[in-house]
């Protein structure tokens, strides 16, 4: 007789183990919230929530080793990949807590008074009163600008961000890479917009200028110097605290936003201004991560000596480059301010920053 019963069938039983990742104690471990870093205040805020340890670091949480990493051998994220050295690289955290939102919501709201500023410019015929000299300046020097912030934005900052040992930091500098795309796009804009304004302002010249004209070859060569180095933390530094201070705020502030109204201009400083507010921020994350490193506990002294190699190294570059735009500054036609006062203007804020990070003046070299 055959039986008509079914087997009766099994189910593979889930097995509960000790894994070493499950018996970790960390910061809430045993609390409601479960949050498993420490907050800088009492309660987490939004940009903690969602940047800490988003990149993973087998220093924290990933207790088997990297669960990927390269054909040669590293891991993940290497801390080799710059030569500064940190007791805690999450330690930092970005001032102005950049998240993904805020990268829209910012970017946004100085597109939008950008766009505004320059359609309520052409309808009131602004470009007309420009001086024919600022005319060309603009043309020729904010345009060749253009390519020194799309430089630094594409090939710079954008390369750093990757290389970064955590989110906090790569974050912070995928923002920078986002303002220098950013304001890039808006000269360039701003370039069709005058194009198409009715003055004589050729719109194309900045080509030509930024690949031949003497003045730029200086910051042209820095630019391009600066992307080709492969430490991370130096690309940082060698752009954001020696480039910037001595070339960037140089043209940006200490030029074109102090000449342009005394030319009849008042709108070249709403677009330059936009840039210059995205560096202010830009800088304050910087200075926080330098100022944490020149003052780790273990590895102070290191950090100092290698910053200090790095400042031998850019100064004299970002020097060179600035002092051969000189000629600029006795092109527009009221000229309100000498190169000799916007040098001694940047060259005082880079010295300002380099005392806020513990680092001493480079001697001879400024």
């Amino acid at each position: 007789m055959v039986s008509t019963e079914k087997p009766q069938q099994s189910f593979p039983k889930p097995e509960f183990t000790g894994a070493e990742a499950g018996l970790l104690d960390f910061p809430s471990s045993k609390s409601r919230s479960y949050n498993y870093f420490k907050p800088r205040k009492m309660r987490a805020t939004m940009y903690e929530d969602v940047t800490f340890d988003v990149q993973p670091d087998p220093d924290r949480h990933l207790s088997q080793g990297w669960i990927y990493g390269f054909a040669d051998g590293p891991g993940g994220y290497p801390k080799e990949w710059t030569e500064l050295k940190s007791g805690n690289w999450h330690q930092f955290l970005d001032p102005n807590e950049e998240w993904e939102q805020t990268i829209f919501r910012n970017n946004s709201n100085v597109v939008r008074q950008i766009q505004l500023n320059l359609a309520n410019a052409k309808k009131a015929g602004a470009y007309q009163n420009w001086a024919p000299s600022w005319a060309k300046f603009v043309e020729r020097h904010l345009g060749a600008w253009m390519h020194a912030e799309h430089g630094l934005g594409m090939h710079v900052f954008c390369s750093e961000q990757r290389s970064a040992p955590t989110n906090m930091i790569n974050n912070a500098i995928a923002v920078n890479t986002a303002h220098k795309l950013r304001f890039a796009q808006d000269l360039a804009l701003y370039n069709l917009d005058v194009t198409d304004s009715g003055i004589d302002f050729d719109g194309s010249v900045h080509r030509s200028v930024w690949h031949e004209d003497p003045v730029w070859q200086g910051v042209r060569e820095n630019v391009e110097r600066l992307t080709a180095i492969g430490d991370w933390a130096e690309s940082l530094f060698a752009a954001n605290v020696v480039f910037e201070s001595l070339v960037g705020v140089l043209f940006r502030s200490h030029l074109v936003m102090q000449v342009a109204a005394r030319n009849g201009d008042y709108v070249t400083p709403t677009v330059v201004g936009a840039g210059e507010h995205d560096y202010e921020r830009d800088r304050s994350y910087t200075r926080a991560l330098f100022a944490m490193l020149t003052s780790d506990a273990e590895h102070s002294a290191h950090n100092k000596q290698v910053l200090t190699g790095w400042l031998e190294k850019w100064v004299p570059v970002s020097v060179a480059a600035a002092r051969a735009l000189q000629p600029i500054w006795s092109q527009p036609q009221e000229k309100v301010v000498s190169f000799a006062e916007s040098w001694d203007a940047s060259v005082t804020g880079l010295r300002t920053l380099l005392s806020e990070l513990s680092l001493d003046e480079p001697k001879g070299l400024l």
